[in-house]
């Protein structure tokens, strides 16, 4: 039987400390300007960075994928075989990141879900940011391997323990964000890289946050610090920068052929649909034709950070358009959070268990659909909640 009494008491609990997650109503396609319960408000909450979530060419892309494969896939890749389209994008993602092979998953979770555990068991070791995304702390988890973490962006701490653990494990990992989802600083690659040679270890990395952001037009985090050849697995998401859903794992046509006999995601669940898959394919062949998305994007943040900052506002150490508003109390990010959407500006309230007790944030995120005239009402909105509130 349930235990009702028990979970209606933590419920209660969450709300009391400002815990509580509400989700709210989209109404619209993703874009600068949504429907959310009802009410047009400006987003600012949402990881479309490049807009392609509500993009003409990708909603194109999707409706012929349909017609030409159907639905979906019907059956795990392994059991009905692999449409065409799917095998089709593995390429165009590996030539994008400059990689042998990729191979792909139902979303960038499920990637690391699966990749991890293919590749390091009990009896190995993962050193670990100690600020890494949930997905990468489950896989490793699932994994059975020994999970060692280290102190956030820190090589020099790292090597210290790299000096004293590396030696009693048969494999090693290292692993990392590549940016970091709530406070959009960057990991040290090129520290990372040394380290993993070494000390003979392998060296992951989860480039969601870096698709479309970092790099020649978008290529990521290993474009970014021209690392080409020195990352062993590179994961991508295909729901943030690239706007559909979907993830992938890219690095060498070794370490594809290992994940398409052991990661448990792409052997006992269904592939990404048709529609999906082309619509990916199309957002590719954007970024291949141009930065101009990209570029705006990052316009767009160094003016919506200066001014912010110029107002009063603590936006942490962030170093990409993720921009945290750092608050610290639950409550009071709760009543911001709630503040902004009174004046039509959607910005959700990110706390605990998201980023640690007493360091709650409005997580802004910024994206090249914004014109600056939405970014100077965001700017007006955010200054009167905060003099209200007291946090400037």
């Amino acid at each position: 039987m349930m235990p009702v009494e028990d979970f209606e008491r933590e419920l209660k609990e969450r709300k009391e400390q400002g815990l509580y997650n509400t989700i709210r109503k989209i109404g619209s396609p993703q874009g600068a300007w949504i429907i959310v319960d009802g009410k047009k408000v400006l987003n600012l909450s949402s990881n479309n960075y490049l807009g392609f979530a509500n993009h003409p060419r990708l909603k194109e892309s999707a409706k012929k994928g349909i017609d030409d494969y159907g639905a979906g896939p019907a059956a795990v890749r392994t059991i009905a075989g692999d449409q065409l389209p799917q095998e089709q994008l593995e390429e165009m993602l590996a030539a994008f990141k400059g990689a042998e092979a990729a191979v792909l998953y139902q979303s960038g979770f499920c990637a690391n879900l699966g990749t991890i555990p293919a590749l390091v068991t009990e009896g190995d070791a993962i050193f670990s940011d100690e600020l890494n995304h949930a997905s990468i702390i489950d896989g490793s988890r699932l994994s059975r391997a020994k999970i060692i973490r280290y102190p956030h962006l820190d090589a020099e701490a790292l090597e210290d323990i790299l000096k004293q653990e590396r030696g009693n494990y048969a494999k090693a990992m290292i692993i990392t964000d590549g940016v970091f989802s709530m406070d959009g600083d960057i990991a040290p690659m090129e520290k990372l890289a040394d380290l993993a040679d070494k000390y003979n270890c392998m060296l992951y990395v989860d480039d969601a946050h870096g698709e479309g952001v970092l790099g020649k037009s978008g290529r990521g985090i290993v474009d970014y610090f021209g690392l080409q050849g020195r990352v062993d697995v590179e994961i991508g998401t295909l729901s943030k920068a690239f706007g559909v859903v979907g993830g992938f794992a890219a690095g060498s046509k070794l370490l594809a052929e290992v994940l398409k006999q052991k990661a448990r995601p792409l052997l006992f669940s269904s592939a990404p649909t048709p529609a999906d898959v082309y619509a990916c394919m199309e957002a590719v062949k954007i970024l291949q034709e141009s930065d101009e998305l990209v570029n705006k994007l990052w316009d767009n943040a160094k003016y919506f950070k200066e001014s912010m900052s110029k107002a009063g506002f603590d936006l942490g150490k962030s170093q990409t358009p993720i921009t945290p508003v750092m608050i610290g109390n639950e409550l009071t990010a709760q009543e911001f959070s709630k503040k902004l959407f009174e004046r039509n500006v959607f910005a959700q309230a990110i706390s605990y268990p998201t980023v640690p007790k007493g360091k709650a944030r409005m997580r802004v995120m910024i994206s090249a659909t914004h014109e600056k005239k939405d970014l100077d009402f965001a700017l007006e909105q955010f200054t009167a909640v905060g003099k209200e509130l007291g946090v400037i």
